[in-house]
């Protein structure tokens, strides 16, 4: 298994890790002493540096893999599903928000899985990649908005409302772009 691989198990590692430190009730530090916040969001910000660092390694040691390409997606889905889902477990996000994201996620996840199937290729789009980075920036403010800087919730939740019309647009970008599916004949 080569290193971006590597880095990718990582990161689906990481979710249950995050998963347990944010939904934990615990007084106090949890974690080599820092508050729960704190630790949840460096658990976060840890995993969502080994998707940069996967691809990033990837591309440059030209080792991109068939393993890679199916899993590094899925750890993605996997990360930001758990910690959104985390999210609304805590108050801190409202569930039809992160319903919308995570239907977005579905939606284009088969839509990708339909066109590998007709060996046709869907990179990532600049929208799907400023929804990923507001997904990275609300939910590291909201985690770390809970109790020690409040001025971090305002942030996530700007940027939880820009990565739902990020997912929204990037949606039906890919749908228009990528349409899989042939029109009825009249």
């Amino acid at each position: 298994m080569n290193l971006p691989n590597s880095l990718t198990i990582t990161r689906i590692f990481l979710v249950p890790l995050l998963v347990v430190v944010l939904l934990t009730k615990v007084k106090g530090p949890v974690i080599l002493g820092l508050p729960k916040d704190i630790a949840g969001a460096l658990i976060f910000a840890l995993a969502s540096l080994t998707d940069w660092a996967d691809g990033y390694l990837a591309r440059r040691r030209k080792q991109i893999t068939p393993l890679g390409q199916v899993i590094d997606p899925l750890a993605d889905k996997l990360l930001t599903s758990a910690a959104l889902i985390s999210l609304v477990q805590l108050d801190l996000a409202q569930s039809w928000m992160v319903a919308v994201i995570i239907g977005r996620e579905f939606a284009v996840t088969t839509l990708r899985s339909l066109a590998y199937a007709r060996g046709v290729a869907m990179p990532a789009s600049p929208l799907g990649k400023i929804k990923m980075i507001a997904q990275i920036v609300a939910i590291l403010a909201l985690i770390l908005g809970t109790e020690h800087l409040q001025r971090f919730a305002v942030i996530g939740e700007i940027a939880l409302w820009v990565s739902v019309v990020a997912s929204l647009v990037s949606a039906a970008d890919y749908f228009r772009r990528f349409n899989l599916f042939p029109s009825p004949r009249v």
